[in-house]
């Protein structure tokens, strides 16, 4: 059996992987469908604002001011286009809120980046708003352990092919770190490389997928920490 390519570069997500996102979209989307309650019940606000961020996807893209659109495009729909001035207002308000909410580092996580930067190359792969993914890069204080970082507008084995090729070895030694299996695992893996799975208790609804339990690049780890007994097993 061939002999694994020595691992020397990772590849890592940042949104619910090195820092809370998720919880912050959806407590703004709990406040939506409190502002549209004498419109709908909250689980059709969620239904219909989850459809109209799966058809905007190709138009505005990952983040926040995408998220921001849906939303007023959503209170015009169940509203027979009749939303108040004041209703589109506070949608805009809570977006802001969100641009600017403080950044939070999931637990282990800047520990185990030091550990991993001494040893290996690391580059952030994240999408989503250009502006906003840099201040939290920035406020997080992680900036420094990373060798590269590339905010793209989508993840796919394209993706990690071009950037493990401009900032590492290739795909092929490279491994993809994420709590996403659709945009951080399963492409990576296609790409070939490694792919691990860092579950969070909150993931978006459009970012699920089945685990590629029999891959056998396919790793996952329960608790951020543990990423580097993964990469000491790869040599």
């Amino acid at each position: 059996m061939a002999a694994t390519p020595h691992l020397t570069t990772i590849g890592l997500d940042a949104d619910d992987t090195l820092w809370q996102n998720e919880a912050i979209f959806q407590f703004t989307e709990a406040r939506f469908c409190e502002l549209l309650a004498e419109h709908a019940e909250g689980e059709v606000v969620s239904a219909r604002l989850l459809e109209a961020e799966r058809r905007n996807l190709s138009h505005y893209g990952f983040g926040v001011k995408g998220f921001v659109l849906s939303m007023i495009e959503t209170a015009l729909d169940v509203t027979d286009d009749r939303a108040s001035a004041t209703i589109v207002r506070q949608i805009l308000d809570a977006g802001r809120d969100m641009l600017q909410h403080p950044v939070e580092t999931l637990p282990g996580v800047p520990e185990t980046l030091e550990a991993l930067a001494k040893t290996h190359r690391l580059v952030l792969i994240t999408k989503g708003d250009l502006f906003d993914q840099e201040r939290k890069l920035a406020a997080s204080g992680l900036g420094d352990f990373f060798d590269a970082a590339e905010i793209v507008s989508d993840k796919t084995a394209g993706t990690y092919e071009r950037v493990f090729a401009r900032h590492g070895d290739g795909p092929g030694r490279a491994m993809m770190v994420g709590n996403s299996l659709k945009s951080d695992v399963l492409p990576a893996i296609a790409a070939g490389s490694f792919g691990v799975h860092v579950p969070h208790a909150l993931t978006w609804a459009l970012e699920h997928a089945e685990a590629p339990e029999n891959e056998p690049r396919f790793r996952r780890v329960e608790q951020f920490a543990m990423l580097r007994d993964v990469v000491a097993a790869l040599g």
